[in-house]
């Protein structure tokens, strides 16, 4: 799963960057997040590893809550299918979907650090075709796949996730699906604290301007997280051409006591984390 931290998380920086909010275009988000993702990479890797499943040799995870590919089967029958996974990080999930049956499949992520995990350590190549990119400018043909996903990746950081939507919308054949998990809209509100003050509402839910932080000396942009409200993602969809098909928002599980950034049992019981879409293109 590739998660990624939140406004506030006290995450090693490229440099000591102080967080705020601010304006962010496109370019200036591509770049940042290159930046971010490059540096942390090995760190994020080694910290997040259960997260990731990587302790579970290999895992689909969906979100912080453990919800597993393995048993809700989101993504449906992919074994004669065309899949990608933009936003994947080190592509773990794409890795799963190799080991369980997929048709074909393509990882795709901005961030060449976060590519580099992917490579197999034994054979020193990638466990599935990996391809570095901005995914709002994918380098694929139009009808290029069946399945589009990501757990976590791209959506919450590019600043036109409008166009975005339509990016995947071209690279999908008619009656495609479409599955993408995200920080649940309503986390933007509350400070990234895993405890009690966690659950107090500091922003408010309608502020779409962006987090970013900066590098104090050069003031270049080391890092950039957009906001969009839950009515903003379906919209989205459905003016890229989508049909919503299921909105999930799952819940903390029970027996689930180990914390991840701002998600903790606390939290995970009292307010959603993650919300996942499910939809197709309209044929």
């Amino acid at each position: 799963m590739t998660m990624q931290p939140q406004p506030g998380n006290p995450q090693p920086q490229p440099s000591t960057a102080p967080g705020g909010f601010g304006d962010a275009t496109g370019d200036e988000s591509v770049r940042a997040n290159r930046i971010w993702w490059d540096f942390d990479a090995d760190n994020y890797h080694v910290e997040h590893a259960n997260f990731l499943g990587l302790h579970h040799d290999g895992r689909f995870l969906w979100s912080p809550e453990f919800y597993d590919e393995a048993e809700h089967r989101l993504l449906g029958d992919v074994s004669d299918k065309d899949v990608l996974e933009f936003g994947c990080g080190s592509a773990p999930c794409g890795r799963w979907l190799a080991r369980d049956g997929v048709g074909s499949i393509v990882g795709l992520d901005i961030s060449l650090g976060m590519l580099r995990h992917g490579i197999d350590p034994t054979t020193k190549e990638p466990s599935i075709p990996l391809v570095q990119a901005d995914a709002c400018r994918m380098p694929f043909a139009d009808n290029s796949f069946d399945v589009a996903f990501t757990a976590y990746g791209a959506i919450g950081f590019v600043a036109d996730s409008q166009g975005l939507m339509q990016e995947i919308a071209r690279v999908l054949r008619p009656g495609g699906k479409l599955v993408f998990s995200v920080l649940h809209p309503f986390r933007w509100v509350f400070a990234d604290d895993p405890g009690e003050d966690g659950l107090t509402a500091y922003l408010s839910y309608f502020d779409r301007t962006p987090y970013v932080e900066r590098d104090p000396h050069s003031r270049t942009m080391t890092y950039a997280e957009h906001h969009r409200t839950m009515g903003d993602r379906i919209r989205e969809l459905l003016h890229a051409g989508f049909v919503l098909d299921d909105l999930i928002e799952p819940e903390w599980p029970e027996d689930l006591e180990e914390s991840f950034n701002q998600f903790s049992p606390l939290r995970g019981r009292i307010i959603p984390g993650t919300a996942i879409f499910v939809a197709h293109l309209a044929s």
